[in-house]
Order: structure tokens, then C-alpha cells, then sequence
């Protein structure tokens, strides 16, 4: 799970497993598997980031 806050600061944990597709629109708008939308305040190149560093944590064990 990744934590990105939605244009209201509210936070939110997202399945990093589950992301489709992230857009810039110029809103950073995640697209699930699911067909769900979140509309957030990081950068497409944050939320990459955020699920790199987390899938390498799962690889490492640090999760």
C-alpha cells in the first residue's frame, strides 16, 4: 500500500498492485484495475517513486 493525499488532504493508502494507469491532466488522476479513480496532489513521478521504493521494501523484506 502506498499513501497519497487527494486535493482535499484527506490521505488515502491505495494497492500499489492495483494502479493501471497514472495520468498528469495537469491533476495527477490514478486509474485502478477496478476502474476506480483517485485524483491526487502528488506528481505521476511521485506516486512512480512511491511504489518503486515500496515494491523494493516487499523485495527486500522490509515490509
Amino acid at each position: 500500500m502506498i499513501e497519497l493525499t487527494r486535493l482535499n488532504n484527506t490521505r488515502i493508502m491505495i494497492n500499489a498492485d492495483l494502479i493501471e494507469m497514472i495520468e498528469e491532466t495537469p491533476d495527477t488522476v490514478v486509474t485502478m484495475t477496478t476502474g476506480r479513480k483517485f485524483v491526487v496532489k502528488e506528481s505521476r513521478m511521485e506516486v512512480r517513486d512511491l511504489v518503486i521504493n515500496f515494491k523494493k521494501n516487499i523485495f527486500l523484506g522490509n515490509i
